[in-house]
């Protein structure tokens, strides 16, 4: 079972998507996911700005991929879909709550992963969904 806590991790915090937020934006769970078409449990964050490309990168949708700075407004978990299935010890730093996270700020420069990666990023999810493996514990 995960660790649930308020801060071992003491940032700084990522979100990933192509949502466009402001400054004082509270996002929150139980609206729809950035992969799925469902509404999501939790709100995703990291810790690491290679997870938090992966989130903006890999989003639905057509808008600009953006990353913004949150701050975690109350407990959070470690994200059992990374940390269980991926990549155990949570070196992503990837983690979910039911709380708000608050938008801070927006990372305004940063660089993309290369279009090969995300080619294949992209073939190794496609494949996951044609198994019927790109279950998200939500």
């Amino acid at each position: 079972m995960d660790e649930t806590t308020n801060g071992p991790d003491n940032g700084p915090f990522f979100h990933g998507t192509k949502a466009e937020l402001h400054i004082g934006d509270v996002l929150t769970p139980n609206y729809e996911s950035n992969y799925q078409r469902k509404k999501a449990n939790y709100i995703y964050f990291t810790a690491t700005l290679d997870a938090a490309k992966w989130g903006a990168e890999l989003a639905k949708g057509d808008l600009k991929e953006r990353i913004y700075l949150v701050e975690p407004e109350g407990i959070f978990e470690n994200d059992p879909n990374v940390t269980d299935k991926r990549f155990p010890g949570n070196p992503t730093r990837s983690y979910r709550s039911k709380e708000p996270l608050k938008v801070i700020a927006e990372l305004k420069c940063w660089e993309r992963h290369s279009d090969e990666m995300l080619n294949h990023m992209r073939t190794s999810l496609d494949n996951l969904r044609k198994q019927g493996l790109d279950v998200i514990d939500d």
